[in-house]
């Protein structure tokens, strides 16, 4: 199944909460999302039974691989049986999991026995009070370390994602590349992007991939990677002398919206078809209105066919803010 781009549907992205125990300031910041912020109540999410449904659904659609994603998913509840009932459907390929890795000491094993394969772990500095600054908490780094430790202990598969904004945390790009590549663990810079509108996105705050791979080449030498698969995001690189990589998330300067294969389903139960599209499709009123397997199918079906979004393609600095946008924190990125 394609889309009026030829592009075929193959990654589902789940929010599962839209709660998170930090406050990064480019997808939650504190002064937003404060002590009386209104989020979602439990009855307003998807429940795991019908977020199953759905992804059996989509896998029957062609999804191979599925991310959970929040918020912070570990805040949901009983994370691990889900992934459970995942694991057990036919053609699902991969599951991964974003997460800040505070929680994975507690998690990680859990998480691996239900057949979650992979784990990717934000941290974007790895000195204690740049990185105290950037979550909004005045978390350190050891939290995380913990759990980087907890997840390679348990066999997950690991990789870092650091968002790198510019006047903030530019300094931090070696030091991090250079853990990374002790702890054989693969490093993915995330230029900063343009998702909702309350991280105050600017153009001239975007430190682009070119501008990142200059300062990792007065420390290291670079080979670029072919893409593992069609549709792939990040543009790595291999460190010359080691079989670790480092990647590049560039939707910002560099857009990879020809070959994009993924769909999302935020916290609140609405289908997205783009990052940075904020108009998204109600799955949770459809289902809870009684739909049959047979007319969700086609429901979906029906939106991926008639998805044209290419807004990295499209992005201009005038146009930012043209469109409506779903914010970070329901959508998990």
């Amino acid at each position: 199944m394609k889309d009026l781009l030829n592009r075929p549907l193959r990654d589902l992205r789940i929010s599962v909460i839209d709660r998170c125990n930090l406050r990064c300031s480019y997808c939650m910041p504190a002064e937003i999302f404060g002590k009386d912020y209104a989020f979602l109540p439990q009855g307003e999410l998807l429940s795991f039974t019908e977020l199953e449904r759905l992804a059996k659904t989509f896998v029957s659609l062609g999804v191979e691989k599925i991310r959970l994603t929040g918020g912070e998913p570990l805040l949901r509840k009983d994370l691990h049986l889900f992934i459970e009932k995942l694991m057990q459907i036919d053609g699902l390929k991969d599951i991964a999991l974003t997460t800040n890795g505070i929680f994975l000491p507690r998690h990680a094993k859990a998480l691996k026995e239900a057949g979650l394969q992979r784990v990717n772990i934000s941290l974007d500095s790895l000195n204690d009070e740049l990185f105290g600054s950037i979550n909004g908490r005045n978390v350190g780094t050891n939290p995380v370390k913990k759990g980087i430790e907890a997840a390679k202990g348990a066999g997950l598969g690991v990789k870092i994602n650091m968002v790198v904004k510019k006047g903030l945390n530019e300094s931090e790009i070696i030091p991090m590349a250079k853990f990374c590549r002790e702890e054989e663990i693969e490093l993915r810079f995330i230029e900063y992007m343009d998702v909702g509108s309350t991280n105050g996105w600017k153009w001239d705050e975007v430190v682009s991939k070119k501008e990142i791979i200059d300062i990792l080449k007065t420390e290291f030498e670079l080979i670029e990677a072919e893409p593992d698969y069609y549709g792939e995001v990040a543009k790595k690189y291999l460190y010359k002398g080691s079989s670790t990589y480092v990647g590049f998330i560039t939707s910002v300067t560099e857009s990879f919206c020809s070959s994009c294969t993924r769909s999302r389903i935020s916290a609140d139960g609405k289908l997205y078809t783009c990052l940075f599209n904020g108009n998204g499709h109600d799955l949770k009123s459809f289902i809870r209105n009684g739909a049959a397997d047979e007319e969700l199918l086609n429901y979906i079906k029906s939106i991926w066919q008639a998805r044209a979004d290419r807004y990295s393609d499209l992005r201009t600095a005038e146009a930012k803010g043209s469109n409506s946008k779903i914010e970070m924190s329901y959508i998990g990125g």
